[in-house]
């Protein structure tokens, strides 16, 4: 299995190279995250309509400990933490194989005990799921 697994690591280093940069890197736009685009490929619990919608992550302790603890799933769940200001996070995740990147952005909300989050692929029209299901895994490790 390790020569497996060196395999498509290899694989996925070298393809992800092909992928172009985010057309705009990923930020706040008036002090919320953008919505989605209207493609089956992002979900976000800020903005946008029934089909891109999912729910705030939330959170019941102290704001700065549940926003370090998302800090710590995401790079276990093998997320690169890109950047992080006062309460905004940017990473990206990098779907094995074919090398797609997915950009995920976080805004804690303090006011109302949630972490806001989008979750979009960079490239093509639908991604059968994927950004939906890596937030709804990191929603059950988060609330453990």
């Amino acid at each position: 299995m390790d020569i497996i697994n060196e395999f498509l690591g290899a694989v996925t280093k070298t393809v992800s190279g092909l992928w172009p940069a985010p057309e705009e890197t990923p930020r706040l736009a008036d002090g919320k995250l953008r919505p989605c685009p209207g493609t089956p490929n992002c979900v976000c619990s800020e903005e946008g309509s029934s089909g891109d919608r999912i729910e705030p992550l939330t959170y019941r302790d102290d704001p700065a400990a549940a926003w370090q603890r998302l800090q710590q799933i995401v790079s276990a769940m093998g997320g690169k933490i890109e950047r992080t200001e006062d309460d905004y996070l940017w990473s990206t995740f990098m779907v094995p194989v074919f090398g797609f990147v997915d950009d995920v952005e976080f805004r804690i909300d303090r006011k109302a005990g949630c972490i806001q989050v989008r979750s979009a692929s960079r490239l093509g029209f639908s991604d059968l799921g994927v950004n939906r299901t890596r937030i709804e895994d990191l929603r059950k490790k988060f609330n453990g």
